[in-house]
């Protein structure tokens, strides 16, 4: 799979999100493709307009397919009642900022949608709480502003306040067979699409298995079966939200994250932890986007500092 280019990388990426797209879109509606249709459309024309910008070829630039790839995440970040403007803000807040503004496609340090779907977060927090409930999920009062992984049960979890885990079960319908009500099949959508990328070779294992491992690894140091000061069990916190979704189209990719395998296996850990530790103890429900684009950041530094170790050994 290494001989493949950039556009039939970005293509196979995009299809195989299409499991936890379609079953994102049979529990929240058809605001889910009306989502996918408006990013894409606003995302392309973007696009377009910077390339004409930049004086670059329009018709190669758009060819990439990465573009693609950036307005299906946020589309599936984003709430489907979200209103209009802040879906196209996103995505030119993330094609704009996040990508152009340091020279196109490969030259990037933030993951795009990433960018875009923090710029929206800090000015249309009301905006993203506006998740509809599941189909067949009783609803509960707060929804979360972290629409990235922000199912309903996370927000429970974090503002429960003396409540068991039991008790917010019984009183809202949050926990399903395995997980989060509902996400937890969203996830194992995106679960098979990404270890499907996974068998190509087409995306770095090692950044998904970090983050998981981080994830999982300090949600079992913390479970205690379900007491009011319980943070929840690595199965939950795994099958949350977007976790998934995360963990294998986001802090995989390869332009955003650490080319040396140290460095790798150093990036996903260390989004796993802040995952983590903003679910536990932060003002928000979950920070998956505030936790990439921090450890993005960082692989400048992991990059230049794990070259210097190797050359001296």
């Amino acid at each position: 799979m290494a001989t493949l280019d950039t556009r039939r990388i970005m293509l196979l990426v995009s299809l195989c999100m299409v499991p936890g797209l379609v079953i994102q879109t049979l529990l929240f509606g058809t605001g889910v493709l009306h989502n996918l249709l408006l990013a894409v459309t606003f995302g392309l024309g973007t696009e377009a307009g910077c390339l004409k910008l930049l004086q670059r070829p329009i018709r190669a630039g758009l060819s990439d397919g990465s573009v693609l790839v950036t307005a299906l995440l946020i589309a599936a970040a984003l709430p489907p009642a979200c209103p209009w403007f802040v879906l196209l803000l996103a995505v030119a807040a993330g094609i704009c900022l996040g990508k152009y503004a340091y020279g196109g496609l490969g030259n990037n340090v933030f993951n795009p949608a990433m960018v875009g779907y923090a710029v929206v977060l800090v000015s249309f927090p009301a905006a993203l709480a506006a998740w509809p409930a599941l189909a067949g999920v009783p609803s509960v009062s707060e929804a979360s502003v972290d629409a990235l992984t922000g199912a309903t049960a996370l927000t429970a979890l974090r503002f429960k306040g003396a409540a068991t885990i039991e008790e917010l079960h019984l009183a809202g319908g949050l926990f399903g067979t395995l997980g989060p009500s509902g996400w937890e099949w969203i996830n194992l959508g995106y679960l098979l699409g990404g270890l499907i990328l996974l068998s190509l070779r087409i995306t770095a294992w090692r950044t998904s298995t970090g983050m998981l491992l981080a994830l999982g690894g300090l949600a079992a140091l913390t479970w205690d079966s379900g007491s009011s000061a319980s943070h929840g069990s690595p199965l939950f916190h795994w099958l949350a939200g977007g976790t998934l979704l995360a963990a294998f189209f986001v802090v995989t990719d390869p332009v955003t994250h650490p080319t040396s395998r140290q460095g790798q296996w150093l990036f996903g850990l260390l989004v796993g932890s802040i995952v983590f530790l903003i679910r536990a103890f932060g003002n928000y429900p979950d920070g998956i986007a505030f936790a990439v684009l921090l450890a993005n950041a960082m692989t400048p530094y992991l990059d230049r500092r794990l070259a210097g170790l190797s050359a001296r050994v």
